[in-house]
């Protein structure tokens, strides 16, 4: 029987050296091995589907780990899902097992469940159900992990993919970074975000690193606004080699570092994505000593397809295709990436592995082989003079300017675009971001230009559901709850 790269790694790595770390308590590298063979034994007779619902600790990562072995199929659950989200994925992926560190909210939650005893590795307490087989939905043949989408709406989709897939992401992720000699991995994103699960704990793994795995106590995360005192108090205490960020969390630490907090001096790499970042913010977070690069990638991709590294960083652009991907440019201006992607969604025909997935941005890919994200297809708009028009062109030109943190731009059949801002960065008064957006303009071709703004009466955010969880604009409900002040700017026009 082969062993998997997970599993070869455990073996190479001194077995003294410490595999994860949460602040309570410590595994070993030589300690992990027998460790999941022990929880994966345990878990394999408590179902055949599983749901993950836990913070960041060694519980989350081991059961995690084990399932992944075991190969058996799990659906990390995000724990900012509603419990309408929570029980729509139960059912929707046909989980009959799931894994809490919230046994009292689960219990009024699962009608039909019933307890099945607490892991002594994990402290992680099961709930498990019968079901009839047929009424399980097919999952595509491989899938490991089903990870849902930002969980949006009350019924998001569950990507699936397979063990070899995330393995190969982790190993590029591993690489990218191998020239650095990263030793101490800080997970400040919860674990249930695939990017953090793969490249927090999978990569540092088959590196021999440490994963270190504070509770969002400690680190005070929250997507409806995480505390930042907590944020940088932990990042100083942890030591960290390498972060992951999203980048209102890289805002964070900018700021951080602005007002007096000291970069760690250990800290050798910080990748950040998940939404596009703005060259403003980069630029600042050089200046105070964080080493950022840029990546990108997407669920359907298993998470990171391209990245900034060490020796091969070009600003303003995502990276190239890490050694798993390859990535072109289709007609039209769509990216379209190959070598690692889903096997399908959850209920959908199986895709062949590897196959390639359009991934509904437009992009372009330089001489040197460096990738750039333009815009969301479905976010473009069309002028009522027949020009085409990706907003976060716009978006990204006018948040280079000092004083400018969101902004959502709306052209849709209209002469020329408008702009919502609903905050800006100290203070910054109406003047300033004139000054912001002219300056923007001035980079802007004529047809793409923002004549008129108006400021939202209210941040745009996560918890009042106008930000996604990684940051991006949730455009419609935007439009939905703020229209009447676009439409007025367009009325006003006419009436002068």
């Amino acid at each position: 029987m082969t062993t998997s790269p997970p599993q070869d790694a455990l073996r190479r790595t001194a077995p003294e050296r410490v595999a994860l770390d949460d602040g309570r308590r410590t595994v070993s590298f030589g300690q992990l091995g027998p460790l999941l063979e022990e929880e994966g034994a345990w878990l394999s007779v408590a179902g055949e589907r599983f749901a993950l619902l836990a913070d960041n600790g060694i519980g989350w990562a081991v059961a995690d780990l084990a399932l992944h072995l075991r190969q058996l199929p799990s659906v990390p659950l995000p724990g900012y899902f509603t419990s309408q989200q929570v029980q729509h994925v139960l059912d929707d992926a046909g989980i009959d097992c799931l894994l809490t560190d919230d046994p009292d909210r689960m219990r009024d939650l699962l009608s039909g469940w019933h307890r099945n005893g607490v892991s002594p590795r994990t402290g992680l307490t099961t709930f498990c159900r019968r079901l009839d087989p047929a009424s399980r939905p097919l999952l595509p043949p491989g899938t490991v992990k089903v990870t849902y989408t930002s969980g949006s709406t009350a019924a998001p989709k569950g990507v699936c993919l397979g063990a070899a897939d995330l393995e190969a992401i982790a190993a590029s992720l591993a690489g990218a970074t191998a020239m650095l000699g990263v030793e101490r991995h800080l997970c400040l994103l919860p674990l249930a975000t695939l990017l953090e699960n793969v490249g927090g704990v999978y990569a540092p793994l088959l590196a021999g690193a440490c994963s270190v795995l504070p509770s969002a106590t400690v680190t005070g995360m929250s997507y409806a606004g995480p505390d930042a005192a907590r944020l940088l108090r932990c990042t100083s205490e942890s030591r960290p080699e390498s972060l992951i960020l999203v980048p209102e969390l890289l805002r964070l630490l900018v700021v951080g570092a602005e007002r007096g907090w000291r970069v760690p001096p250990s800290l050798k790499f910080v990748a950040v994505g998940g939404a596009p970042v703005a060259v403003e913010l980069l630029e600042r977070a050089a200046a105070v000593g964080l080493p950022v690069y840029e990546g990108y990638g997407l669920s359907e991709c298993a998470s990171v397809a391209c990245l900034n590294a060490p020796g091969a960083r070009r600003p303003g652009s995502v990276g190239r295709p890490l050694p798993h991907a390859r990535v072109r440019v289709a007609e039209g201006g769509q990216l379209m990436v190959s070598g690692v992607t889903m096997r399908g969604y959850l209920g959908d025909p199986p895709r062949r592995p590897g196959e390639e997935w359009a991934t509904g941005d437009l992009g372009e890919i330089d001489a040197d082989g460096y990738v750039y994200v333009r815009g969301r297809i479905g976010n473009m708009y069309i002028t009522s003079f027949g020009r085409n028009v990706a907003p976060e062109w716009v978006e990204r030109e006018i948040a280079l300017e000092p004083g400018i943190r969101h902004v959502m731009v709306h052209g849709e059949a209209r002469p020329h675009a408008i702009a919502i801002v609903s905050a800006s960065c100290d203070g910054a008064d109406a003047a300033t971001i004139d000054r912001a957006i002219g300056a923007a303009n001035a980079r802007l071709p004529d047809y793409a230009q923002v004549r008129r703004w108006v400021r939202a009466p209210e941040l745009f955010s996560f918890e009042n559901g106008l930000l996604t969880s990684n940051g991006r604009l949730r455009r419609p409900a935007i439009v939905e709850r703020h229209g009447a002040l676009l439409d007025a700017l367009y009325r006003e026009e006419i009436a002068s």
